[in-house]
C-alpha cells in the first residue's frame, strides 16, 4: 500500500470514528470539490440530531439550485458516510466540543491535516429535531438588541407590524449561517450594502459574533449619512466592537480587504446590480442578495413573440422582473459563481421573496454560460446593467 493510499484510509477511518462514536462531534462540512462537473454536489453538511430519541445523523447536500436534507442511523449511515468519503472535496472542516480539525487535499491527493483546540469548549448543541419553527433569532424570549432596534416589545414580544421583517431577517440568517466560510481564527468579513436602518446588519453580528460565537468584521454601508449616524449611535450604545459603518455609494466604498461575504437586502432596482457586481470585483467568497424593485429592462423588452404579455403592464413587470434576474444569475455564474436563485421566505410575508445565492467556485468563463447569456441578451435585444458595471472583467469572455 503506497503512503497516498495509507492516508486516505486513516483520515476516512479519523472521520467516521468521530461522526459515529465521538459525543462531542458537532459538524463536518465538506467543501471546494475538486472536479464540480462531475457529482451533483458542491457541498455537504454533516451533523448530529435526535429524532425520537435515538441519535441520528443529519446530511444536507447542497448545488447550485436547492439544498436536499435527510438522516440516517445504523448500516444505511455507513453507506451513506463512505459514498460521501468517496467524493474528491478539497477540504472538511470538523467541529467538535473542544476544537476545530481542516483536512484538505490537493489535486494530486496530498492530504494535510490541521488541529485547533478551543480555549473555550463549546456547550453541548440543541440536537433536538422536530417540527416546531425555530429562528436563529428566538422569538419567544427577550432579547435586548431586538427591542433596540423597534422589533421586540419590552415584554419579550415580537411587535405585529414588524413580524414580517422579523421573518425575513430570520430567514436571511439561516442562509448566512448555512453559506459563512469556515476560517480558522480570523474573523469572517462582512459588507452589507446598502444598509438603510442596517436590521440585517446589526442581526448579522449580533448572530454570527454573540450568539453563535463565531468572530464577525461586519461593515454596513450606505449614501443616507443620517442612517449611518443613527446606526454609529446605536452601535455604541450597544457597545458592540467589530461593527462598522460608512457613509458611502456601493460603487465608491473600497473594502480594506477582500471580503468574505457580501449581502444585500432588498436594495432597490439597479442596487441590486451595483452590490453583486462589486461583490465579484472584490473577489467575495460569498454574495446573497435579496433584490428589490427592478426597472432597469422594463423599457428594453420588445420581443414581437411576447407582445401578448408585454401588452399588460404587471405582466410585463413580472417578465422583467425574471430576465433580470436570470440576467444576474448567468453573469454570477460566467463570473465562476456557484449560483441558485431562492425563495428564502414566504410570499405571505414579502412579495420580494426571491434571494440570489452565489458561492465562489473554481472555474469561471464557462462556454455553456456564455453562449446562454449571448443568446437571452440577443433575443431581447437588452443591455443589463450589471454587464456595462463589471466592464473589461466581463466583456474579455465575449472577447
Amino acid at each position: 500500500m503506497t503512503k497516498a493510499e495509507t492516508d486516505t484510509q486513516e483520515y476516512r477511518s479519523m472521520v467516521k470514528t468521530i461522526i459515529l462514536a465521538d459525543a462531542s462531534f458537532r459538524q463536518m462540512v465538506f467543501s471546494n470539490l475538486h472536479r464540480p462537473d462531475q457529482y451533483p454536489w458542491h457541498k455537504i453538511k454533516v451533523r448530529p440530531v435526535f429524532v425520537k430519541g435515538q441519535r441520528q445523523i443529519q446530511f444536507s447536500y447542497f448545488d447550485s439550485k436547492k439544498d436536499i436534507t435527510k438522516n440516517y442511523s445504523g448500516a444505511e449511515l455507513e453507506t451513506k458516510l463512505d459514498e460521501v468519503l468517496a467524493i474528491p472535496f478539497g477540504q472538511i472542516n470538523i467541529q467538535t466540543a473542544t476544537g476545530e480539525t481542516q483536512v484538505r487535499f490537493s489535486k494530486q491527493g496530498k492530504i494535510s491535516i490541521t488541529r485547533n483546540k478551543s480555549s473555550h469548549p463549546a456547550p453541548n448543541p440543541d440536537l433536538s429535531h422536530d417540527r416546531t419553527k425555530r429562528y436563529p433569532l428566538a422569538a419567544d424570549k427577550p432579547d435586548p438588541f431586538l427591542q433596540d432596534i423597534g422589533i421586540m416589545s419590552k415584554q419579550g414580544k415580537v411587535l405585529a407590524a414588524m413580524q414580517g421583517k422579523f421573518i425575513q431577517i430570520n430567514e436571511f440568517l439561516r442562509i448566512i449561517e448555512q453559506t459563512a466560510p469556515q476560517k480558522n481564527s480570523a474573523p469572517i468579513e462582512i459588507i452589507d450594502c446598502g444598509c438603510g436602518s442596517a436590521y440585517l446588519t446589526f442581526a448579522a453580528y449580533h448572530f454570527l459574533n454573540n450568539i453563535r460565537q463565531i468572530p464577525v468584521h461586519v461593515f454596513g454601508i450606505d449614501r443616507n449619512n443620517q442612517l449611518i449616524e443613527k446606526c454609529r449611535r446605536l452601535r455604541d450604545t450597544l457597545g458592540w466592537t467589530d461593527l462598522e459603518f460608512d457613509c458611502s455609494t456601493i460603487a465608491d466604498y473600497h473594502p480594506k480587504i477582500s471580503p468574505d461575504m457580501v449581502l444585500s437586502l432588498h436594495a432597490c432596482d439597479t442596487a441590486t446590480d451595483q452590490v453583486i457586481a462589486q461583490g465579484i470585483l472584490w473577489k467575495s467568497q460569498i454574495i446573497l442578495a435579496a433584490p428589490c424593485c427592478q426597472h432597469e429592462l422594463h423599457n428594453q423588452l420588445h420581443a414581437e413573440l411576447f407582445r401578448p404579455v408585454t401588452r399588460h403592464g404587471i405582466l410585463k413587470e413580472r417578465l422583467s422582473d425574471l430576465l433580470t434576474d436570470a440576467f444576474r444569475a448567468l453573469v454570477l455564474r460566467i463570473m465562476g459563481y456557484n449560483t441558485s436563485v431562492i425563495e428564502f421566505v414566504s410570499p405571505e410575508n414579502t412579495a420580494k421573496n426571491l434571494l440570489i445565492r452565489a458561492e465562489k467556485g473554481p472555474k469561471s468563463g464557462e462556454r455553456e454560460f456564455i453562449n446562454e447569456y449571448r443568446d437571452l441578451k440577443n433575443y431581447w435585444q437588452v443591455v443589463p446593467v450589471i454587464e456595462t458595471l463589471l466592464g473589461e472583467e466581463f466583456q474579455k469572455y465575449f472577447s
